[in-house]
């Protein structure tokens, strides 16, 4: 069975950090780019990052300038995301999914003081 496990989240003050993870079960984790979106209430789907199959490079929305960093660990089937600097406008729920074919749940990141 397939499965993208997402952990990590929760509720932050502004300026504050997370990092979040997910964690990859039943199929080959590295042949698969990995991918971070986000959906905020009430909206679409925002991409936020990706990274390539060997973590030799990453992308990223120009809205998270510098504040978030993608890496993966192979041996542990798991994609990061380090999160900082981080706002209001931040709070999501936070999904990775593996070249758009298998999709996690999302966890939830909330920013206010």
């Amino acid at each position: 069975e397939v499965q993208l496990v997402e952990s990590g989240g929760g509720l932050v003050q502004p300026g504050g950090s997370l990092r979040l993870s997910c964690a990859a079960s039943g199929f080959t984790f590295d042949d698969y780019a990995m991918t971070w979106v986000r959906q905020a209430p009430g909206q679409g789907l925002d991409w936020v990052s990706g990274i390539s199959w060997n973590g030799d490079s990453t992308y990223y929305a120009e809205s998270m300038n510098g504040r978030f960093t993608i890496s993966r660990d192979n041996a542990k089937n798991t994609v990061y995301l380090q999160m900082s600097g981080l706002k209001p406008e931040d709070t999501a729920v936070y999904l990775c999914n593996a070249r758009g074919v298998y999709w996690g749940q999302g966890t939830q990141v909330t920013v206010s003081s």
